[in-house]
């Protein structure tokens, strides 16, 4: 090698030396933390932008809201919807740049044409500042604030009308269950910009037949809502169970108060104000929206809607329609859609339930072609009248929509047709003759023993009420499961010649006596399919469940001041059951059941007379004798909500040519 060669090797090991280090100082250290403090995901492919804002109400608190806004919107209709449910998670169905697929469901139509969706978590839950009361209470006689759900929906559409540039300044607000309470408060006193609203399958009334009661029979389902609830701002769990079995689980408990007591029920304030008010005193009465809405001004068109088949929030929408119709003097602005779907449905698919089948995606069809025309002729620029029937009702027996101008199709005054009374008969017949007086050689009741140590099981064991599909689907399943039980009277009647229809709401008048001080009467109308159905064989014999309810015996005489039964003495009682749209057709029987417990959905009755069931002891629990009667003045009887045969044409005529104008 060459001496010129040797002198130039320092030279290129000190240039590479140089280059090396200049590449190091380019290089990220390799001890460098991995999460950065804060990370922003690109959206500017997005379709749509996303707000979260902190709204002011009157009282200062600031309630957290998301805004979702199409990319291209201009003078926009806003949709609403307030919440305890977490808003930053009711608009993240999917992660995705796309509005239709990052919205809800339900959304998906207003996503696609330019709405304006907006979630807002209620005061003290998820996001919100502020104190949580469970469905807090209108301002008055039990919220002595400032605020409630009202004053609250008024102040988050006041802001968002006025800091939303891309709207029109139109409000609609849409919401189910809780968030269909809270779309039903916003209509006391609403904002001017409010100007269409659906509450689907509203909490209206705890006590009567939503959530918490049902004629005073405590729903134990709703314990783990409690906790998941009022646990915790954000979410929070269900009770811990030691069995699978929620059928022995609470029976061993004993009463709900001893189960709530194990579970640590006592550092809840939601649970003292349900057990310190059993009976439907001020309390309840003084949050009953339906009549809260009677009092109110029709000044917000609105359509009411649940299921026909809502096993949780069953008075709430029909009952409020009932109420607010009376103002309705031009039938354009108060309107009823009953689906056939379990609670809240109308988010979902709706081609079936349970074994039941439906011609179409009914809860698409209900949103297509009923809620967005609706909500587009109240909030849209320009958009045309919608052609909204003032009554859109399945017919569960024929599986198809009907349409009518009034609801109900028979009641007792003021209704086309008048209830007919179905009479429970000797030999555990139905007629709708009356019988005549007891003969000596029948007897004018039938009985069973009521043990509140074996209860009725309201759907088969086990019963899980975190298997929330069960759950949905319980009102649909099929009644043999219990038909032949020593303690369920079935009475039947044979195969029908003739199509009976019903439309409205079922009354039981059951004359019945127990040989304990209180009692449980559970009364279901079912339709008994004939022995073969060719078209789906797993539904011959089935007993489909129109409509079914429980009533607590010592509310016989007044809801608000309990009494004890006097015991072996035959007594009325008297209750509504759930409406129903429905044809028993022709090779179908009608079948009623009786019975004293539905187990564990609702606590035992412990068939003694005690100041508050919640906290009955072990030594309150006895077995009672339960009579049924059904001769001369005692007969007991449903009266059914019957279209005759001679209004019947007036009715097909009417919905064929509404099926025409579709």
């Amino acid at each position: 090698m060459s001496m010129t060669g040797r002198s130039t090797l320092p030279v290129a090991i000190g240039v590479a030396w140089l280059a090396l280090s200049a590449l190091d100082a380019q290089q990220t250290p390799p001890l460098t933390p991995d999460i950065p403090p804060k990370f922003e995901a690109p959206t500017s492919a997005y379709d749509y932008v996303k707000r979260d804002v902190m709204i002011p109400m009157r009282d200062g608190v600031k309630l957290h809201t998301v805004i979702v806004i199409p990319k291209s919107a201009r003078h926009a209709p806003i949709l609403l919807t307030r919440t305890p449910y977490n808003a930053s998670a009711r608009v993240q169905r999917n992660r995705s740049p796309y509005i239709v697929a990052t919205l809800p469901l339900f959304d998906e139509l207003f996503a696609a044409d330019g709405y304006i969706r907006v979630y807002q978590d209620v005061r003290g839950k998820y996001g919100s500042e502020g104190e949580y009361v469970m469905t807090r209470p209108l301002r008055g006689r039990l919220n002595s604030s400032s605020v409630d759900h009202s004053t609250d929906a008024y102040d988050t559409i006041d802001w968002l009308v006025k800091n939303t540039p891309e709207s029109n300044g139109r409000v609609g607000m849409v919401g189910s269950s809780y968030e269909g309470f809270t779309v039903v408060m916003a209509l006391v006193n609403p904002h001017p910009a409010l100007k269409a609203a659906v509450p689907e399958s509203p909490m209206v009334d705890g006590w009567m037949g939503d959530d918490w009661f049902h004629y005073g029979a405590f729903r134990q389902v709703n314990l783990d809502y409690f906790t998941e609830q009022t646990t915790a701002r954000g979410s929070a769990e269900a009770v811990v169970r030691a069995g699978y079995d929620d059928y022995d689980t609470f029976r061993r408990a004993g009463s709900a108060g001893d189960w709530a007591k194990a579970a640590g029920f006592d550092q809840l304030p939601w649970w003292h104000k349900i057990t310190e008010h059993p009976s439907y005193d001020a309390f309840w009465q003084a949050q009953a929206l339906d009549n809260t809405m009677a009092e109110q001004p029709l000044t917000v068109p609105t359509i009411w809607l649940q299921g026909l088949w809502d096993q949780e929030d069953m008075w709430g929408a029909i009952h409020s329609y009932l109420a607010v119709e009376p103002k309705d003097t031009g039938n354009d602005k108060n309107f009823l859609v009953m689906g056939p779907w379990f609670h809240s449905q109308i988010n979902r698919e709706g081609t079936s339930l349970g074994p039941l089948r439906w011609s179409a995606d009914t809860t698409l069809e209900a949103r297509r072609d009923i809620i967005k025309p609706f909500f587009d002729q109240y909030l849209k620029d320009g958009a045309p009248r919608a052609v909204t029937p003032p009554v859109f009702i399945y017919n569960t027996g024929e599986n198809h929509w009907d349409r009518f101008q009034s609801w109900p199709l028979a009641c007792s005054s003021g209704c086309a047709a008048r209830p007919k009374p179905l009479y429970l008969t000797p030999g555990f017949g139905l007629s709708f003759t009356a019988p005549g007086p007891a003969v000596p050689s029948a007897a004018a009741y039938d009985e069973y023993v009521s043990d509140p140590a074996k209860p009725v099981p309201y759907m088969p064991r086990p019963v899980r009420f975190s298997d929330s599909d069960a759950w949905r689907r319980w009102l649909v399943s099929d009644q043999r499961a219990v038909a032949d039980r020593t303690d369920v009277l079935s009475y039947v009647t044979e195969p029908l010649v003739e199509p009976v229809r019903i439309g409205g709401a079922p009354v039981v008048h059951l004359f019945a006596s127990t040989s304990g001080t209180d009692s449980d009467w559970v009364v279901k109308l079912i339709d008994v399919s004939p022995d073969e159905t060719p078209d789906q064989p797993e539904l011959g014999g089935y007993q489909l469940a129109i409509a079914m309810d429980i009533f607590r015996g010592r509310y016989r005489e007044s809801f608000d001041r309990p009494q004890a039964i006097t015991a072996d003495k035959p007594l009325q009682y008297t209750f509504g059951l759930p409406t129903a749209n429905h044809v028993f057709k022709p090779g179908h029987r009608l079948m009623v059941q009786v019975q004293s417990t539905w187990f564990p959905l609702y606590d035992r009755n412990p068939q003694t007379f005690v100041p508050n069931i919640f906290f009955a002891k072990a030594s309150d629990y006895v077995k009672a004798t339960q009579r049924v009667y059904h001769a001369g003045g005692q007969a007991s009887y449903i009266d059914l909500p019957m279209v005759l045969a001679e209004l019947r044409a007036p009715l097909d005529k009417a919905r064929e040519a509404s099926a025409q104008m579709r």
